[in-house]
C-alpha cells in the first residue's frame, strides 16, 4: 500500500481532500493485487478498474439516510379495545367477541404476533370477558371439566 496509507486501514477511510493522484494509485494496487489472484479477461479489466475507482470514491460520501419506521397506530386506544361485551381489534377497528379466527383470516397475525406487533402483555385476552365468562358458564352447566363418575359394578 502507499506510503500516505501505510498504518492506516481501509475501514476508516476518507480520501476526500486527497486529491485524484492517491484515489488512482489506491486503484492501480487493489486492482492489481485482485488481477494477480483471480482469472480476469481483458474485456472485463476496464469494468473493474472503474467500480473500484468508483467504490474509494465513495468512501468519503455520507451514508444514505434510513428513514425512521413509524410505529402502527392502532385502530382505538389499547384500554379501549377490552369492553365487557366486545373486543375491538386494534389492526381494523373491528369489534368481535372473539378475535383470533379474524387475525388469521384478514390480517394473518397468530395471537402471539398480534400481541408482539401491538406490545401488548401475554395475558391480553382475545375474546370479550362476557362471551368468555358465558362459554364458561355454558360449560360448567354441561358438566365439562369434572372427572367421571365410575359405574357401579
Amino acid at each position: 500500500m502507499s506510503e500516505q496509507m501505510a498504518g492506516h486501514g481501509m475501514a476508516g477511510l476518507n480520501l476526500a481532500g486527497h486529491g485524484n493522484e492517491l484515489l488512482v494509485e489506491l486503484t492501480a494496487e487493489i486492482v492489481a493485487a485482485y488481477v494477480s489472484n483471480h482469472v480476469v479477461p481483458v474485456s472485463e479489466l476496464s469494468t473493474l478498474i472503474g467500480d473500484v475507482h468508483t467504490a474509494l470514491n465513495n468512501t468519503g460520501a455520507p451514508a444514505p439516510v434510513v428513514a425512521a419506521v413509524e410505529k402502527p397506530k392502532p385502530a382505538v386506544s389499547v384500554r379501549k379495545s377490552v369492553q365487557d361485551g366486545q373486543i375491538t381489534c386494534l389492526e381494523c377497528g373491528g369489534n368481535f367477541k372473539s378475535l383470533k379466527r379474524h387475525l388469521m383470516t384478514h390480517h394473518a397475525l397468530s395471537p402471539e404476533d398480534y400481541r408482539e406487533k401491538w406490545e401488548l402483555p401475554s395475558d391480553y385476552p382475545m375474546v370479550a370477558p362476557a362471551y368468555a365468562e358465558a362459554r364458561s358458564r355454558l360449560a360448567r352447566e354441561m358438566g365439562l371439566g369434572q372427572r367421571r363418575k365410575r359405574a357401579a359394578k
